[in-house]
């Protein structure tokens, strides 16, 4: 079955994809303009002039060439009652409206069927896994101790382009310090030192599909809390990974790692949930929290990240990216997690 046919399984209605990722996810089509209406007979694909050729080539689709404003252009010319995805911004919901369209929000459709990997996808995604082992492994020979995290991050950067990455995140996270206290805190000017954590979060693009790991490394002997908090962020991941499974609820994989940090010399130092949903997005379904709605099922991908942090201080994060099998996982993370000494 088609991702196509799978979506209209689920359709009351003709439904209008302007999420471009769930458009590169149903039909394959990449563009910076674009818009599909889904209907139970017929794929229309929406694109201005710069794309139009493209949109041709497209199986499955009938390719419209539009004006630039493309969602002004739909809204002159679609009629009655139609699905429009709840991510569309607002103003452009008021364009579709004011046109006469029976707009209906349905929210997260294309969503959870993009949760759930195909074969293609998984490979896309060991590819890009591959890629990132090779680079971090090359990461522990780049001099760390006196030169500021942005220039680690760029010496990075430029080594998963050498491995084979077709592209990477806009900014990788290099934390050193105090810095790596912030889960999501950028690489900048901060001079890294002896003897601190450094945190580096980085990932890539392979055939569309992202990566995303994380280790925690040591600039040189540190102190004994600092050795405290790595061991159980790792001790918290293992219970995590050897839990995770199908029918374990995103509630239940995060209190798996939360219980052990919370259980030790950190309660309440794991700020953020245990993971998210990979693949064409670095974010997407299903998530693993003490708020998720989720229940794993088998092919979803997710990362398994616990962590410490303490402000002002030091950050401790660990990151696989899994898949959920029936009975476990099959982690496609290869790189080692111990704690590793960089110079």
């Amino acid at each position: 079955m088609s991702r196509i046919d799978a979506l209209r399984e689920t359709l009351e209605e003709p439904l209008l994809v302007t999420n471009l990722v769930n458009i590169r996810y149903l039909c394959g089509f990449d563009s910076s303009n674009a818009a599909l209406l889904v209907e139970q007979d017929r794929v229309r694909l929406y694109t201005d002039f710069r794309y139009i050729d493209a949109a041709r080539e497209v199986a499955g689709v009938e390719a419209v060439q539009t004006r630039r404003a493309l969602v002004a252009e739909l809204a002159e010319t679609l009629t009655g009652r139609i699905g429009f995805e709840t991510v569309l911004p607002y103003a452009q919901y008021e364009t579709l409206r004011s046109g006469g369209i029976d707009l209906v929000a349905r929210s997260g459709i294309v969503e959870k069927l993009r949760a759930v990997k195909d074969a293609g996808e998984l490979e896309a995604l060991r590819r890009a896994c591959a890629v990132t082992d090779r680079a971090f492994e090359r990461l522990l020979d780049v001099p760390f101790v006196g030169r500021r995290e942005r220039d680690v991050a760029w010496d990075l950067v430029q080594i998963f382009h050498e491995e084979g990455a077709e592209a990477v995140w806009p900014e990788f996270i290099v934390g050193s310090g105090p810095t790596g206290s912030q889960p999501h805190g950028r690489a900048g000017d901060r001079k890294i030192g002896k003897g601190e954590l450094v945190v580096v979060d980085a990932g890539c693009s392979v055939g569309g599909y992202t990566s995303d790991y994380t280790r925690t490394f040591a600039t040189g002997p540190l102190d004994g809390r600092m050795r405290d908090a790595y061991e159980v962020v790792a001790l918290a991941q293992d219970a995590a990974l050897g839990g995770i499974r199908a029918g374990v609820s995103g509630v239940e994989a995060d209190a798996l790692a939360r219980g052990i940090v919370d259980a030790g010399d950190f309660p309440g130092a794991m700020g953020h949930g245990l993971g998210h949903g990979l693949g064409l997005d670095v974010h997407e379904d299903p998530r693993l929290s003490t708020e998720s709605k989720d229940i794993l099922v088998a092919g979803n991908v997710v990362t398994v990240e616990p962590g410490v942090y303490l402000a002002g201080e030091f950050g401790v994060r660990i990151e696989d990216d899994v898949v959920v099998t029936a009975d476990g996982i099959e982690n496609l993370t290869g790189f080692r997690k111990d704690l590793v000494e960089v110079g």
